[in-house]
């Protein structure tokens, strides 16, 4: 198997070569369909459809079958949920895994109608144990590279997602694990969840972005104890240094994450896409340079009609009812 494609994306391409992305409705390479409550076969060989817990769940069939994708419906209609589901690897990454999660997170970002996205796992008391080991081994140093740039690509690209991204974490979150929750902008832990970065202890260190994006989060200092040492960190402490957002009882971070995708859902879509933008990338440089990316952010607020929208709704104390025009 060749070097998985890498494609690079920039954070700001909501906005770059269209003024008014909200406005376009990007073809999706994927479409949904509306089924009733059974079990629906394809006669096509490329998709597969399947309805489990009243909603509809996509697979592409030439991506992973490790990696599902899942469009939740009403009420929770702009939620997507990535879930990992490789069980006899702990949600270890490999090729394979890899492939599917970037092609799921390409299906969001080109949907329109996407407003949050949640990654979680569907093994129980893992969310990813890191890169695959047993695959590594069979590479050659020249296909270790290629494999962790494609690593590092994929989880900028999710960083770099114009919607919210909201990792759930039950149980072990390990090297690339943790990698993936860190490019997340919201990470939600069960009581029992166990993180670290341990691949100094394998003579590496972290080359999907925890070397940037950990110290960033909790501090230089706390990230070099953390990397050097390759502790594990439990819940409590990850609350406690900033490493996670929230920390729920065992079992119902899903149910904490789906909350906080709901209140996300609920507001202007454009605003939140502009209030990403702004933060991430105004918080990569000066404070002078970022109140002027605060501005052109918020001028391409100020002629939707979810703005006048929400002051409608406002003025009349009802609930908006916001379009993402």
């Amino acid at each position: 198997m060749g070097a998985l494609r890498v494609l690079a994306r920039p954070l700001g391409r909501c906005l770059r070569g269209n003024s008014k992305p909200y406005l376009t409705r990007n073809q999706p390479f994927l479409s949904f369909m509306t089924i009733s409550q059974q079990i629906v076969p394809c006669n096509s060989d490329r998709w597969q459809f399947q309805y489990q817990n009243h909603r509809t769940l996509i697979l592409e069939s030439f991506a992973s079958e490790f990696v599902k994708l899942q469009r939740l419906a009403d009420p929770d209609s702009g939620i997507f949920e990535v879930s990992l589901d490789r069980a006899g690897a702990k949600n270890a990454i490999g090729k394979d895994m890899l492939r599917g999660l970037r092609h799921a997170l390409e299906f969001i970002d080109r949907e329109s109608s996407a407003k949050v996205a949640m990654i979680r796992s569907s093994v129980p008391g893992v969310f990813c144990a890191g890169a695959d080991l047993k695959e590594r081994r069979t590479m050659s140093p020249s296909e270790t590279k290629d494999f962790v740039n494609s690593l590092r690509s994929t989880f900028s690209f999710l960083e770099a997602l114009c919607v919210p991204t909201i990792a759930v974490i039950e149980g072990v979150a390990f090297g690339g694990g943790l990698e993936m929750a860190l490019a997340c902008d919201i990470r939600i832990c069960g009581e029992d969840a166990l993180m670290s970065l341990p691949e100094t202890g394998l003579a590496i260190i972290p080359g999907a972005g925890g070397t940037q994006r950990l110290p960033r989060l909790v501090g230089k200092a706390t990230a070099k104890d953390i990397i050097f040492t390759g502790r594990k960190i439990n819940s409590k402490d990850a609350l406690s240094m900033g490493l996670v957002d929230y920390c729920v009882p065992s079992g119902e971070a899903r149910s904490k994450a789906l909350a906080v995708a709901q209140d996300i859902s609920q507001k202007g879509p454009v605003a939140i896409r502009m209030a990403k933008r702004a933060i991430n990338e105004g918080v990569e440089t000066d404070l002078e340079s970022g109140l002027a990316l605060e501005e052109e952010c918020y001028d391409e607020v100020l002629n939707t009609k979810d703005r006048l929208e929400g002051l409608a709704a406002f003025a009349e104390k009802r609930k908006p009812k916001y379009t993402g025009e």
